[in-house]
């Protein structure tokens, strides 16, 4: 239940001041009903964080707008208020342009029409946060280790909770894209902008030298004929890491499962198409492994299709398992990891893979002591967090 003065009229109400002030600007604005929002939807006896109340408000804005399952609807939301990575400081007019152009409307019909529906929908995030019990963890613990039945055998699976250019030492990072292999622009909030970004090159004053990730997806579309037309979904395309191997990433494996909806901004896939595309992943990973040294064995997945494309969480990660749990049956050498921007996907993410150990218990199936993973010391891997929010600012994936 909202606590008293919150309202659906008042939460919009503030909406808008956000949304024309924007988020470098909070503490300047009178914001009672987010500000009571934020402490009765964030924890369950208190302010969300201590400190100013910008902050707890802030939290609860990128929550609310996490919580919008992708697409159209949740891209405008980020510009709308802020949330986009590099959009904090923008005016609001720059900021209603972009998510103008989400929808591929003039700037007054997105005021007059979309821009409501996109305030409207936050809000009722919000109120639904204020009626949930808080996370059973900290949002700000971005980096667990869990071990995960699979094969027989119990094994690490590493989940981090954070913007995917900040992963370093992981070999392979595994890139959703379109079935054209067409790369987003740079400066746009997706998985592919964000490490298409981080694998430029560019001068010391900023200036762009190098793209690679599209220099080498080109390549890669000339020798395989694909020019101008589209792949078949569950395509994995190889290319080099560029400045990311600074970061000890070597590889990027671009898996086409978007499939463009005609005339309009949005995709389409299938989860079908997400299964055979880690399938892809995990082959290619095996096939190039041995010509590099030390061979490939670590490889972060995103949750394929859950952006734009249109599926919830939940269905990525049904649709990504299974190849990953026949993979770890022929391989015991993989090192999976896993990559979400925000606590909530991690909170599912969790919940699905602990059922995983609940429902072995019950049956009474456990793996063979033998087949324990171990760490590098040996022991058991021990379920540990590591807080890297000092490195990732906000989340920005």
């Amino acid at each position: 239940m909202a606590p008293r003065g919150v309202d659906y009229a008042s939460v919009v109400h503030e909406l808008k001041e956000v949304r024309r002030a924007g988020m470098v600007r909070l503490r300047e604005l009178r914001l009672p009903a987010l500000t009571e929002a934020a402490s009765a939807g964030l924890t369950p006896d208190g302010p969300a964080v201590s400190g100013p109340s910008a902050v707890a408000v802030e939290r609860l804005l990128r929550l609310a707008v996490d919580r919008l399952g992708g697409g159209s609807l949740q891209e405008a939301a980020e510009y709308t208020l802020g949330t986009a990575p590099g959009t904090r400081d923008w005016p609001g007019s720059d900021r209603r342009r972009r998510a103008a152009g989400v929808y591929g409307v003039s700037v007054e019909r997105f005021r007059k029409h979309q821009e409501g529906v996109v305030l409207g929908q936050i809000a009722e995030q919000i109120l639904r946060l204020c009626g949930e019990a808080p996370p059973t963890e900290s949002p700000l613990e971005t980096h667990r280790v869990l071990r995960v039945p699979a094969a027989g055998r119990v094994v690490p699976v590493t989940l981090h909770v954070h913007a995917v250019d900040l992963l370093s030492d992981v070999d392979v990072i595994v890139v959703p894209s379109n079935t054209h292999f067409a790369l987003p622009e740079a400066y746009k909030s997706s998985v592919s902008a964000s490490l298409r970004r981080a694998a430029a090159s560019r001068s010391v004053t900023g200036e762009l030298l190098a793209d690679p990730v599209r220099e080498e997806l080109r390549d890669w579309a000339v020798r395989q004929g694909t020019s101008g037309r589209p792949v078949v979904p569950g395509t994995v395309a190889a290319t080099g890491s560029g400045a990311l191997a600074a970061q000890g990433v070597r590889r990027l494996y671009h898996a086409a499962v978007a499939v463009p909806r005609s005339g309009t901004n949005d995709y389409d896939v299938l989860p079908a198409d997400v299964t055979r595309a880690v399938t892809r992943v995990l082959a290619l990973l095996a096939e190039e492994s041995r010509g590099f040294d030390p061979p490939l064995r670590s490889v972060c997945l995103p949750l394929l299709g859950s952006g734009r494309g249109g599926l919830s969480y939940q269905q990525s990660i049904e649709a990504l398992w299974p190849a990953v749990d026949a993979e770890l049956s022929r391989r015991t050498d993989l090192d999976i990891h896993l990559i979400v921007r925000h606590p909530v996907p991690a909170e599912l993410l969790l919940r699905t893979l602990t059922t995983r150990n609940e429902a072995q218990e019950a049956t009474g199936i456990r793996p063979d002591p033998a087949h324990i993973a171990t760490g590098p010391s040996g022991g058991l891997e021990r379920t540990t967090w590591r807080n890297v929010r000092e490195q990732a600012g906000t989340d920005a994936m």
